[in-house]
């Protein structure tokens, strides 16, 4: 049995969801404790119950201690069982951390899967709908990990109500990463989007973003304008740098009384915060390609625009239930340096 303490590195839901995900595809038993011990609300919420329960129903698990506000798991899957998943969160609780705890260990399933999830597709602090699609996959299909997504709603906070659909096909050929430089900028693209609001937000999101960065010396965006269905009212920005070698991903969200002039200084300031380092991807893919990497038989070397507490749990965690070594070069909060080699072990699951 692998045993966690929920409270280490960042405290929060990340180490839940990367010890369940690897629990699964080890096979090996695992206890948590002080589950998200450094939130305002420690405990499982609605949106890691339903990563439990996820993990679960394909792995066939027994399960103790899943309920609101439960800071002590047990979990001890008994099988990886590809299928047809629905999964309701029932909240705005994000879809696409529910769709990550379960995307690695259904890749090595001996058949695809097809996964339905219901929530919140665009809300704070969780990748976009639009980050799994447009930056997440193409990393992950580098490495040897193929889905597909289809957005048949969006949603937000509080409402809630989108709907992700997913096709998890098995791995092959799972193969380390190098991107240590990301060579020459070629184009920078986003989507200005917004959902059942007057369509004068997302002109001046559009626009607000082509000035901001024309103004930084950067012409000729590409910005996508459109209303995308959905539940509820919300908006967001979504803007993609791609380089030689690779890319980055900036998205920021409207609010209740929050101007779109704001939402599209959030996206583009964080995108030249990114221009203005050195790093070959951005802080947030960083810490979701360890996971994934920790089964690229081989060395793997990134380097980031900013050393995070997410990145440095996740390595912490997968250091647990793999012989894998992740060395981590450089100051938190500053750019840095990641290795991760990762060495032959015994599975339930042929990798």
């Amino acid at each position: 049995m692998v045993h966690i303490d929920g409270s280490q590195g960042e405290g929060g839901g990340q180490v839940l969801r990367t010890a369940l995900a690897l629990s699964v595809v080890t096979g090996r038993p695992l206890r948590v404790e002080n589950i998200r011990a450094g939130r305002k609300k420690p405990g499982l919420m609605a949106q890691h119950l339903k990563a439990v329960e996820a993990a679960a129903m394909i792995s066939g698990a027994v399960v103790e201690g899943a309920a609101p506000g439960a800071r002590t798991l047990f979990f001890k899957p008994r099988g990886l069982f590809p299928g047809n998943y629905r999964f309701d969160i029932g909240t705005a609780g994000s879809t696409s951390l529910v769709f990550q705890t379960i995307l690695v260990p259904l890749s090595f399933a001996e058949a695809p899967s097809n996964v339905m999830i219901t929530g919140g597709t665009h809300v704070s602090w969780s990748p976009s709908f639009h980050f799994l699609q447009r930056h997440f996959r193409p990393f992950l299909k580098s490495i040897g990990f193929n889905f597909d997504l289809v957005l048949a709603g969006a949603g937000y906070y509080p409402q809630g109500g989108g709907c992700v659909k997913a096709t998890i096909h098995p791995a092959r050929n799972i193969a380390p990463l190098e991107l240590v430089g990301r060579g020459k900028l070629l184009r920078i693209s986003g989507l200005s989007c917004a959902t059942n609001l007057p369509g004068h937000i997302i002109q001046r999101q559009a626009s607000r973003v082509r000035n901001r960065l024309a103004a930084a010396g950067y012409e000729a965006v590409d910005m996508e304008e459109s209303p995308i269905a959905g539940k509820g009212k919300g908006t967001f920005v979504h803007l993609l740098a791609e380089f030689e070698h690779s890319q980055c991903c900036c998205d920021a969200l409207g609010a209740r009384g929050k101007p779109a002039e704001r939402v599209a200084d959030e996206a583009v300031e964080q995108l030249l915060a990114f221009l203005e380092s050195d790093g070959a991807i951005d802080e947030h893919l960083a810490d979701q390609l360890i996971l994934p990497l920790s089964f690229a038989p081989g060395i793997s070397r990134l380097r980031t625009s900013r050393i995070t507490p997410h990145l440095q749990t996740n390595a912490e965690v997968v250091g647990r239930f793999l012989p894998v070594e992740v060395h981590i070069k450089g100051d938190l909060g500053d750019a840095g340096e990641m290795k991760i080699k990762r060495e032959e072990f015994n599975s339930q699951v042929s990798v």
